[in-house]
């Protein structure tokens, strides 16, 4: 007769193993925690983009609200398993330690300079000694416009008066008329323009002319720390190749960008803005994830460290996973 403590040890065993199945199932339908852009910005069309198209292999998603300033701590606190960040920012974070790697596609760069319709302004190198408002330095938006400004001769930092500040606060200086210019993303740019500013220059264009790159430099994409990439390498991949049909699809169609108007932030009464709003933004997504993305992001940061935005130091390793989508 078998004693009563092994006999509880193996009925105890006999549960455990059962139970197994239900457990990896638990795992399974653990929806990813991904972060949700900020309302009103190009990436806020992701998740009625990717609820349109129905993926069949599509990871299940809970939209997570996130301090961009924060999120590098939420990652690597557990509290949130995708990100989006920008190459040159990302290539600071790691150098100062934090082990998050970028391993899909999200935007191309698409800010743009603005003045009043009636500004005597026609290109960026004649706001010289003027007042621009832009986002906070950290900001991998701000981060960029200096490199592309930089390669371009002009400094930022010495050539300008420049006030730091959140897109919206950015805006009321715009219209009050306090700065000179602007430094703005989609889709807020194509609101301005419907309203009357004139667009003088772009960053991207500033980028390819000073690089000689064929395409604008990216801008932002999907992130996570590398042990999460590790544990939940098919999951990250289906996760990536969602987003790139999802950017696909509006490159085609951009027209859909009129009907997810809400979403973006743009009002149904807007019509000068949903005029405009395909034609601007058909080209701000990005579904390529390949060595010649890579590549350019690789410049980018080599970039800004010739310019003085990155040390040394941030070039030691790449900012991306290195797993091509086919």
């Amino acid at each position: 007769m078998t004693p009563m403590p092994r006999r509880r040890r193996l009925l105890k065993s006999a549960a455990l193993i059962g139970a197994l199945p239900l457990l990896r199932l638990a795992r399974a339908q653990t929806p990813l925690r991904i972060a949700l852009p900020s309302p009103g910005t190009a990436g806020s069309v992701w998740r009625p983009m990717l609820e349109r198209l129905r993926v069949a292999d599509l990871p299940a998603l809970q939209w997570t609200v996130s301090d961009p300033g924060k999120m590098q701590v939420q990652l690597i606190a557990g509290s949130l398993d995708v990100g989006f960040f920008g190459p040159i920012g990302l290539a600071a974070l790691r150098a100062r330690g934090n082990d998050i790697l970028l391993f899909g596609p999200g935007t191309h760069n698409h800010s743009v300079w603005l003045v009043k319709a009636d500004s005597p302004y026609q290109r960026p190198a004649d706001l010289i000694g003027h007042k621009i408002a832009t986002q906070p330095e950290t900001a991998e938006t701000y981060q960029q416009a200096r490199t592309a400004a930089s390669l371009a001769g002009l400094d930022l930092k010495r050539d300008f008066q420049v006030l730091h500040g959140s897109p919206l606060a950015n805006v009321a200086l715009f219209e009050r008329g306090d700065v000179d210019a602007v430094i703005v993303l989609e889709p807020t740019a194509t609101r301005l323009v419907a309203q009357g500013a004139r667009q003088i220059g772009r960053v991207g264009d500033m980028w390819r002319q000073a690089s000689g790159d064929a395409s604008d430099p990216f801008l932002v994409g999907l992130a996570a720390q590398r042990s999460w990439l590790d544990a939940n390498r098919q999951t990250a991949t289906r996760l990536a190749r969602a987003f790139a049909q999802a950017n696909a699809a509006i490159t085609r169609q951009p027209d859909v960008l009129r009907e997810i108007h809400a979403e973006i932030g743009i009002k149904a009464q807007e019509k000068a803005a949903l005029d405009l709003v395909a034609g601007r933004m058909r080209d701000t997504y990005s579904s390529r994830w390949d060595p010649d993305v890579w590549r350019g992001m690789d410049r980018q940061i080599a970039a800004a460290v010739s310019v003085g935005i990155l040390d040394q130091q941030a070039r030691t390793s790449p900012v991306y996973d290195g797993v091509a989508l086919s």
